[in-house]
């Protein structure tokens, strides 16, 4: 009678112990630590020269849109562009129309893992709109912006004016705390916003100079302008970095389970065994080996039973 009740538990106990290593076994042998790639990868946008003006050409009623774009750059992939003049095609008596020419114009806008950057550069430029073909709108030995957005720093963005700039032909110093207006009778007038920054927590982004303009020299014969011109303009917003998953626990193995005898050792499957066909995969010798090993530990506990009986 003893030992029948003592048999039941034994051949119980193999049993848990053998599904327990068959189900533990898979994540045992693939329990390594993976990386998924970063949603965000961060951005960077850089441009020298953007404009957002109405032309009114004299005894014509439609305003003709003066957009222009010089060195737009953008990534995730890094990119570089350095052209000195922007024209604009059929606006000044139909002929091509210089809006821009500069020494330097440089717009870069790059990306790694880490950092998202963009920088912009202007220099010994010299600004045109419609029906001002001889007087500059402004004039600038140079200007930079910069908007730096790096992990694990707070964004970061910068300008960098000179002291002063030629606006409708006069000289305008820049204290830089504040907007300048200047206002030339017969011509029109300019309102120069200076050094404009913003930071949040991913995202920067710098201005050098935005000029809202107004020119309207009717007693010189000329169209009437008005808009928005902005000089020196970069971007960012900082990168998510790739963040490591945990490996998955092993499960613990149940008290009771004796460890295997060091003179066993798994053989593996069989060799007419196609794992195609039975759904297995490359664990499966693993697997079949501990269990033979705990079969083995089972029946050795099943003979002591035996004995002792």
């Amino acid at each position: 009678m003893n030992s029948l009740s003592v048999r039941k538990p034994a051949l119980r106990l193999v049993t848990v112990a053998t599904a327990t290593a068959l189900a533990a076994g898979p994540l045992a042998l693939t329990g390594v630590s993976t990386a998924h790639a970063a949603d965000d990868h961060g951005r960077a946008s850089a441009a020298v020269l953007r404009t957002d003006l109405d032309v009114s050409p004299l005894n014509k009623p439609v305003n003709v849109p003066l957009t222009v774009s010089l060195n737009d750059v953008q990534a995730p992939q890094s990119a570089e562009k350095t052209t000195l003049t922007a024209t604009l095609d059929a606006v000044d008596g139909g002929r091509p129309f210089s809006v821009l020419r500069a020494e330097v114009a440089d717009a870069r806008a790059t990306t790694t893992p880490m950092k998202a950057e963009g920088i912009t550069t202007l220099a010994h430029a010299r600004l045109h709109v419609p029906g001002l073909p001889l007087l500059s709108l402004i004039e600038v030995e140079q200007v930079t912006a910069k908007a730096t957005c790096e992990v694990g720093e707070n964004p970061v963005a910068t300008t960098d004016l000179p002291g002063s700039v030629t606006v409708l032909g006069k000289r305008v110093a820049l204290n830089g705390h504040g907007p300048a207006e200047v206002r030339v009778p017969g011509v029109g007038e300019v309102r120069l916003d200076l050094d404009n920054t913003r930071t949040t927590a991913r995202n920067a982004a710098a201005t050098a100079l935005e000029l809202k303009v107004s020119v309207d020299p009717l007693k010189q014969n000329v169209a009437e302008v008005d808009g928005t011109v902005t000089l020196a303009e970069a971007a960012c917003r900082t990168p998510r970095p790739e963040v490591a998953e945990p490996a998955p626990a092993e499960p613990a193995e149940p008290a009771e389970a004796s460890a295997p005898p060091a003179a066993v050792e798994p053989q593996g499957a069989p060799a007419e065994t196609n794992l195609a066909e039975t759904g297995g995969s490359s664990a499966t010798p693993y697997l079949v080996g501990v269990a033979i090993a705990l079969l083995a530990v089972g029946g050795g506990v099943l003979s002591r039973v035996r004995r002792r009986g």
